[in-house]
């Protein structure tokens, strides 16, 4: 079943301060048309229209600003698209008096109250998606961010890897749904070093912002005349950021989307290339008809995986399937590698590598799932009885995605199991081996 655009109900009302400009800002979310986005309206400009849909927003300093009719403004947007985005709203028209969106208290935890407020309804519009051709990626020196295809109507799953001086490394992964949006995600605050905000307000920025709506934090790493909601707030509020910027597409994102250290900038920089990349495929604006993968037909999460394998954190190697067909006896899994590994503390730590038994454990793991999928191995534990041609090619460094593939080379029978691996960062070829499994019922072991 093609699956409907969603817009607001109702309307709902929202004021505040802005958070960079200061200035008083009233908003009002409304119901919005078929396949327009979210469409501002500066009713103090006479009603001049600036849409987020048509490309990406202009990333001023720690922000993202949309520039619509007459050169028109409007700065700031990301907490509220990232809300709209997080509940699965693809529409919406919100009238706006002021030059940014009230701040509030830092977050997007009452912009998903007001939208809520107002319910949800579906459109006579099939839903807008975009899916990359191919992976696509943005660097700077010190950042980068990449967008892996998912499989057809799989939507948006993130990975985040905070680290900068000043602040604790942090990493968070999710797959945005609304549930997880709201209770995971909106409730995180903006932040900034005590440092960064002296220099801001210089610049004339910040000037709605108090010790209660931004985190800002001390030389101390402590948080000032404030608490955290979150042991991770930081990194969680990077992510609502993210989503917001990824928002100003107009569309449904169809990827794995893994970001180290991005900002508005890096993250602006990656949905032009999105846009471009789906007007040269043919992409752009296309209905999302497909239905949600099966088990047997394309994704699991990570809830999926720890309902089929025996492992668990810090042994777990692997965060997603994005492809697995029993009938062709392939399957094709994505691990993740983040500087906050357990494994990097003591391994190579001036230069961390991954160690190359443990790909070879993610291989395994993988080769399991294929394995014990299948009905007549439920139940079973794979256990690895021997490991032959293994080849370690290049390198597997914090920011990269490990993605690999299995093919059950043999029929899978009752006790025995056969499996090629071959895993690739970026296309490159990082390790092969063949793999061999007995497969023992789960309450007997060997």
């Amino acid at each position: 079943m093609t699956e409907k655009q969603k817009t607001l109900a109702g309307e709902a009302s929202v004021e505040g301060v802005g958070l960079h400009s200061g200035a008083p800002a009233k908003l009002r979310l409304k119901p919005g048309l078929p396949d327009e986005g979210f469409v501002f309206i500066r009713t103090d400009l006479d009603g001049k229209r600036i849409a987020a849909g048509g490309g990406p927003g202009e990333a001023r300093a720690r922000r993202t600003t949309l520039i619509g009719e007459g050169g028109a403004s409007v700065q700031t947007v990301e907490h509220l698209l990232s809300a709209f985005y997080g509940l699965g709203i693809d529409t919406a028209e919100i009238e706006i008096e002021g030059p940014e969106p009230p701040g509030l208290d830092g977050s997007a935890r009452e912009y998903v109250e007001a939208i809520r407020s107002a319910g949800m309804v579906e459109l006579d519009a099939p839903r807008r998606s975009i899916r990359p051709s191919k992976p696509i990626a943005v660097r700077s020196p010190k950042s980068s961010i990449t967008a892996i295809p998912g499989e057809p109507g799989c939507g948006l799953s993130l990975t985040y890897t905070l680290d900068y001086t000043g602040l604790p490394a942090q990493y968070y992964a999710m797959k945005v749904e609304p549930e997880a949006y709201v209770n995971d995600i909106a409730g995180a605050r903006t932040f900034c070093l005590k440092a960064e905000a002296e220099m801001l307000q210089q610049a004339g920025l910040g000037k709605g912002a108090t010790f209660q709506n931004t985190l800002v934090v001390s030389e101390d790493g402590s948080v000032i005349e404030n608490e955290l909601r979150f042991p991770d707030e930081f990194v969680r509020h990077k992510v609502l950021d993210l989503i917001g910027d990824l928002a100003v597409m107009g569309a449904q994102l169809d990827a794995h989307v893994v970001a180290i250290r991005s900002g508005h900038d890096l993250n602006g920089q990656l949905v032009q290339e999105l846009l471009a990349d789906a007007e040269t495929a043919g992409l752009a604006a296309a209905p999302a008809n497909a239905p949600a993968p099966t088990a047997e037909g394309g994704l699991w999460d990570i809830q999926e995986l720890l309902r089929v394998l025996p492992h668990r954190y810090p042994f777990l190697m692997l965060d997603r399937i994005v492809k697995f067909d029993l009938a062709e006896r392939v399957i094709v899994g994505l691990k993740n590698v983040s500087i906050n590994e357990p494994y990097f503390s003591g391994h190579f730590p001036k230069r961390p590598v991954m160690p190359g038994v443990l790909i070879l454990e993610a291989m395994a793991q993988l080769s399991g799932v294929m394995l014990l999928a299948g009905s007549d191995n439920q139940g079973k534990i794979a256990y690895l009885i021997s490991v032959d041609g293994v080849k370690f090619r290049r390198a597997v460094t914090p920011g990269d995605q490990l993605r690999i593939e299995v093919t059950s080379k043999k029929a899978i029978r009752k006790t025995r199991g056969h499996c090629e691996a071959h895993a690739t960062v970026d296309g490159k070829t990082i390790a092969t081996a063949t793999l061999k499994f007995a497969l023992v019922d789960d309450n007997r072991g060997l």
